[in-house]
Order: structure tokens, then C-alpha cells, then sequence
């Protein structure tokens, strides 16, 4: 997970992800001002970087105009000087949300109403797609006034994979991918051969999780949340897994696939078993501790991570590469008995909790548990 995921991952409620890539973005370019530039350029909305000034703020207030019914609040203005001339552009970014009601056009109203401003520019930069009617956001009487550029992010994205050496550049970048930012309008090649093997995947991943393997962790461990494996999970976490709850949505563990939307395609997805603990649950202190005398205890079997007082989500994984599979006369017979290997190592380090864990012996099933 890279850094800025986890900081988002702080808002325990709704994640404010537009305003928070809006200050991301903002303030790396503060930095990069010759990045800025260059982007400018490359999309033709600047055609001279002879700028002795760059101020770049975000979330700047504007008071409404007489024919508007609100004031407005800017996601990012960029000011570029000569000493003589000044250029303002105003930016407004789309992630998973769309245009508010006459929104750019009163901001193209608020734009062309500004003093001692040569060039005006709006900028309405998005994830999705969604076109809009430049006649409608300029009509004639600020046509000539504001000129209108509309961008995707995944164009952004494009320029800045020529500065990963960049820490935050790169950083940037993992998150962009993270959340959908970095997808063109072109399926690909690496597209299509998923599309037409998806359900041949999906099968063989199901195979190796259910029958033997699904009732040995539900006697181990009480249960399988919806009884299956969860199409939900790969979607929002990139995993696909069975898994269980010990404590409401704050302890958990599953079995299963991780890493399955890597962030290169070298990358292997790795399988394996996850105990995981909420950055906000009141007994997380008390587990981190068992977390980390496991992995002090047995560091060539479990692997950490974020076992850290940053307050995030906290894990340790019995796991290996996909990899080290391939090489399997019977891959998903391979695989199936890894999963079961790995229920076997987590219970093996229940003692080190003091928490419940609501497992069913073999000795504890009931009637209806046999004719299931």
C-alpha cells in the first residue's frame, strides 16, 4: 500500500479522496514548477514558460457574482508572471464525482471578471469520462475572454512516469493507479486476454478455495462471510479470498489470492492465509504486540505489514508467490494443499491471543453441520 493510501485510510468515515489528490497534486507541483510547465506545454495551454512567478493554492474562495446563487471554491488557481503579464488558471478536478450544476461556467463567469489578467484559462481535468459542450460552459460574451481545456488524469499520469526517480513523484503514481487514475480509453492487449479468460481464472481460483479447504477454515475459525469466496473483495481490495470476522469489522482473517491488481505486470499475485486488525479497534494495541512477538518468534514463516503505530490497517501474512507454483505438475492440487497448510499455521499461533477465536472442533459438529 503506498503512503498516501494509507493517510487516506485515516478518515474513518467517507474518504475525502478528490481534496485530498487536489493538495497532493497541487503541492508536488509546487515543487516541480518545471514539471508544470511542461505539462502545460505539452497540452498546448501554455506556449511560453518564461515565468520569473509561479504561485500555486488550492481550495481558494471566490465570491460569487450577482448572477450566481453561491460562492465558489476553487480546487487549484495557478498565477504564472513575467514581472509584466499574469496568467491564471483555474483547475477543477473529477474523481468519482461529476460537474456540479453550471459549475464551470460560473467558474469561466468568476475567471473573465478578474483584473489585470492576461490570459485566462479553465481547466476541467477528470477520471471518468465525461465530455463536455464547450459552446455551453463559454458562450459568446466570454468566448474571447477564457479559453477551455478538458484533460484526464490518466494523461497526467502519462507525463509523470517520466520522473519516477522522483520518491513523490512515484508515489503519486501508485496511488493514481490505486484508485483508477492511470486507465486510458483503449482496452489493451494485457485487456482483452483478460476479458475472454476471465471466467477460466475465476474457476480455477474457486476450485482450489472451496469443498475440503472451505469447510477445514470454517471448522477452524467459525465461519465463511456469504459462504464463499467474495468477488466483492477483488474488486475493492484486489484480493480473492474466503474470510471470516472475529470482532465485528475490526478483526479479521481470509484465505485465499492477494496482490491480484499488482502495480506492474512483473509482479506475481501471492496466496496464502491474512490476520488483519482496524487501525480504530480498542483491543489493536494488544494484538499488534502478539503480531509482532509472532513475527519475532517465527520471522522465516509470517510476514508483517504496517505493524506500525501509524494508525492503519495491520497484518501478518503466511503466504508465497503465485510463482512457486508454476512449476507444479498439479498446480491447483499444489495450491489446495498450501491453503490447508496455511490454516494449520494459523491456528498454530492462536495461543499467542487473548481473544476469542470462535472455532468449531471436529468434535462440535452437529447433525446439520453434516448434512450441509
Amino acid at each position: 500500500m503506498s503512503l498516501f493510501s494509507n493517510l487516506l485510510n485515516l478518515h474513518s468515515a467517507n474518504k475525502p479522496l478528490e481534496d485530498f489528490f487536489t493538495e497532493i497534486v497541487a503541492y508536488f507541483l509546487s515543487l516541480n514548477k518545471k514539471i508544470l510547465l511542461d505539462w502545460l506545454k505539452h497540452h498546448s495551454i501554455i506556449s511560453d514558460d518564461n515565468y520569473s512567478s509561479i504561485k500555486i493554492s488550492t481550495q481558494q474562495a471566490h465570491k460569487g457574482l450577482e448572477t450566481h446563487t453561491e460562492d465558489s471554491k476553487l480546487d487549484i488557481v495557478v498565477e504564472l508572471s513575467t514581472g509584466i503579464n499574469t496568467d491564471v488558471i483555474f483547475i477543477e478536478s473529477k474523481i468519482g464525482s461529476t460537474e456540479g450544476w453550471r459549475q464551470l461556467e460560473k467558474y469561466a463567469e468568476i475567471l473573465s471578471n478578474l483584473p489585470n489578467v492576461k490570459n485566462r484559462i479553465l481547466i476541467y481535468i477528470t477520471r471518468d469520462y465525461d465530455p463536455k459542450d464547450e459552446t455551453k460552459i463559454l458562450p459568446l460574451n466570454l468566448y474571447s475572454k477564457v479559453s477551455f481545456y478538458q484533460l484526464r488524469w490518466h494523461q497526467f499520469y502519462n507525463q509523470l512516469q517520466k520522473h519516477t526517480t522522483d520518491i513523490l513523484a512515484k508515489e503519486i503514481l501508485i496511488f493514481m493507479r490505486r484508485n483508477q487514475m492511470s486507465y486510458t480509453n483503449q482496452f489493451s492487449s494485457v485487456d482483452l486476454l483478460t476479458m475472454v479468460n476471465f471466467n477460466k481464472t475465476l474457476n480455477l481460483m474457486e476450485s482450489t478455495l472451496n469443498d475440503e479447504v472451505q469447510e477445514k477454515f470454517r471448522l477452524a475459525f467459525g465461519g465463511v462471510i456469504k459462504g464463499a469466496a467474495s468477488r466483492t473483495q477483488w474488486k475493492w481490495h484486489s484480493r480473492y479470498i474466503i474470510y471470516t470476522r472475529f470482532s465485528g469489522e475490526n478483526f479479521w482473517c481470509g484465505l485465499g489470492y492477494f496482490n491480484l491488481n499488482p502495480d506492474n505486470l512483473t509482479e506475481y499475485p501471492y496466496l496464502g492465509i491474512c490476520l488483519e486488525v482496524s487501525p480504530g479497534f480498542e483491543k489493536r494495541q494488544k494484538i499488534i504486540e502478539s503480531m509482532k512477538k509472532i513475527i519475532n518468534d517465527k520471522p522465516d514463516i509470517w510476514i508483517p505489514e504496517s505493524l506500525t503505530i501509524l494508525p492503519t490497517w495491520s497484518a501478518i501474512f503466511y503466504r508465497k508467490s503465485l510463482q512457486q507454483f508454476l512449476s507444479k505438475e498439479n498446480q491447483l492440487s499444489a495450491i489446495k494443499d498450501f491453503f490447508l497448510e496455511s490454516i494449520e499455521e494459523l491456528k498454530k499461533i492462536q495461543p499467542y491471543f487473548d481473544f476469542p477465536w470462535k472455532g468449531v472442533s471436529i468434535e462440535a459438529i452437529t447433525e446439520a453441520d453434516k448434512e450441509e
